[in-house]
């Protein structure tokens, strides 16, 4: 068997020796995300946004007390989310563009994730290392199997969770789209698709695909109200079933794993694409699409960052995994050619493309 692997030409940025100040930042990095947290959801940034205000003007619109309004606006000042001259704030410069794009609310609800579902279990990380499984899910209410189980038990933090992934797959999936070639496939099937935001984006880009999410019963009713707002459930339908524990349906000439491959152990993913291995056509490709690390070890550092998350809290095994490790397993799944597609962008997303 040979395998084919197209690599991107593109190498780590150096980075600049650590000194007192890098080291304070991560230091007190926990204090740093409380202060842009807090500014989100006291909509801060959208009081400042085309303007410069006082910081008796800021408190006034925000309501808050005296000392309050100081803290926020010190450490959202010595961070570099807003800036100071003349007794009047503005926001930095990053965020008066980014508060002016679709992507302000993406990048709120990325915030309302990492305060709501992520943080509290990180707390957990070094014992996750030490385990090496996923001990901060102890911290999520609940008696399921993984993060996901809980959702039923965990309202808030489900809706939490829910919006920040359709926001996080609609930052990433403009990739996916551009990127993968879909012209002569008819059908996907898109397994564990959440609330199919990649399965509507695929079929709203390509006409003539016909797309079925692969998910547990849990989520099935989001995902057909989703695809029924979207005006597509002529071409988009919801599949229930564990994709571990039921076999995958036929049919199919591509198969789609989404953000998903960041969760489980490289056995697990393994022996998923087994299952997808075996109910593909010959010439059926298999497409694992999430966010990657470099082969080196060195980066970048969001998925650096992001694995603290997969460690500690969703499920036994995750990490953001070097593109390497995905091609090994499609290897051992018995795919016959890889390819490799790196999505320039600021989150570390990638596509492999497995040819049976």
């Amino acid at each position: 068997m040979t395998s084919t692997v197209d690599r991107p030409t593109t190498t780590a940025a150096p980075q600049l020796p650590l000194d007192m100040d890098g080291l304070t930042w991560i230091l007190f990095g926990h204090a740093a995300f409380q202060y842009l947290n807090a500014a989100s959801e006291l909509n801060l940034f959208e009081t400042l946004r085309d303007r410069e205000l006082t910081s008796d003007e800021i408190r006034a619109e925000l309501g808050l007390a005296q000392r309050a309004n100081d803290v926020l606006l010190l450490g959202c000042t010595s961070l570099g989310l807003l800036s100071k001259s003349d007794g009047r704030y503005r926001l930095s410069g990053v965020l008066a563009e980014l508060i002016t794009t679709d992507d302000w609310q993406r990048f709120k609800d990325t915030v309302a994730f990492e305060q709501y579902v992520v943080y509290e279990g990180q707390l957990d990380f070094t014992e996750s290392l030490r385990a090496n499984t996923n001990v901060g899910l102890r911290r999520v209410r609940g008696s399921g199997r993984d993060l996901y189980h809980r959702f039923a038990e965990n309202p808030h933090m489900e809706q939490v969770f829910y919006r920040y992934m359709k926001s996080w797959s609609e930052l990433a999936n403009r990739h996916l789209v551009a990127e993968l070639d879909l012209s002569g496939t008819t059908k996907l099937l898109d397994c564990g698709g959440g609330d199919a935001v990649n399965a509507i984006e695929l079929a709203a880009a390509n006409p003539e695909l016909h797309v079925t999410v692969f998910e547990i019963p849990a989520s099935k009713a989001i995902a057909e109200k989703k695809i029924a707002e979207a005006g597509l459930s002529d071409r988009v339908s919801v599949l229930d079933g564990d994709m571990f524990a039921d076999p995958f349906p036929e049919g199919f000439e591509c198969v789609l794993f989404a953000h998903q491959f960041v969760i489980w152990t490289p056995e697990e993913n393994t022996a998923l694409l087994r299952k997808a291995y075996d109910v593909l056509p010959e010439g059926g490709r298999v497409v694992i699409f999430n966010s990657m690390s470099n082969d080196e070890g060195d980066g970048p550092v969001m998925a650096a960052l992001d694995s603290v998350y997969f460690a500690s809290i969703p499920s036994e095994g995750g990490m953001i995994y070097p593109w390497s490790t995905h091609e090994k397993s499609l290897r051992d799944a018995g795919f016959r050619s890889v390819q490799r597609i790196d999505c320039a962008g600021w989150t570390p997303h990638g596509i492999i493309i497995g040819t049976k």
